[in-house]
């Protein structure tokens, strides 16, 4: 069992070794001036050793998904009897940001972060397959509870428009210059309007004029 333990550890290192030297050299040069081949030896290990702990060049610098992906899952499908998902998510949006999570979009690395993703066509690219497979996830969860696939559906792509929304807002703040501090403060709010697009509906929204 100690061995077991220790290899994982080891595993988990190396993982984040590599994740972390990719990362470090597409922020100096961009995400499609930089080779694989590079990387593994930057990070002192083989190509082969690379793809098999990340079998897409992409998810080398979005590599946080898996982990994001089943944390949300579980938000929803974890959360307590009468609790709504959007409160739940609600509340892990929140929690994201007054820990200073990466994943709140709020923090003070986020441009460089933001600058590779959006000059990459096939970091975004992946980054919107990324979002479909949030959408995806949850809808299978409220198809299991409610049997409904149409509203399912749509709630779990709101969902994630509102997750999605509020982290490239913060990321867009910041990347224009505005203080990290003051978008960390107003964040709040953002997080609560689109929860609340949501979870009360867009109604008129943009009303009619003339």
């Amino acid at each position: 069992m100690a061995d077991h333990g220790l290899r994982e550890r080891k595993k988990q290192a190396t993982r984040q070794l590599i994740s972390n030297v990719a990362s470090g050299l597409f922020i100096q040069r961009g995400f499609e001036e930089v080779t694989v081949a590079e990387i593994a030896e930057a990070a002192g290990v083989s190509k082969m050793t690379v793809f098999n702990y990340f079998p897409r060049k992409e998810d080398l610098f979005l590599d946080r998904h898996a982990d994001r992906l089943a944390e949300l899952v579980s938000v929803v499908r974890s959360r307590p009897a009468g609790v709504s998902p959007i409160a739940a998510l609600r509340e892990h949006q929140h929690a994201l940001l007054a820990s200073g999570h990466p994943l709140s979009g709020a923090i003070a690395g986020g441009p460089g972060f933001w600058w590779v993703l959006s000059s990459s066509p096939a970091l975004m690219a992946r980054w919107y397959e990324q979002e479909r497979e949030i959408a995806d996830a949850f809808a299978e969860v409220f198809v299991a509870e409610t049997g409904d696939a149409f509203r399912s559906r749509m709630v779990a792509g709101l969902l994630t428009t509102a997750i999605t929304s509020v982290f490239s807002h913060a990321m867009g703040r910041i990347l224009a210059g505005d203080d990290v501090e003051v978008v960390r403060r107003e964040q709040v709010g953002v997080i609560d309007q689109a929860f609340n697009l949501v979870e009360h509906g867009v109604n008129d929204f943009p009303a009619a004029t003339g």
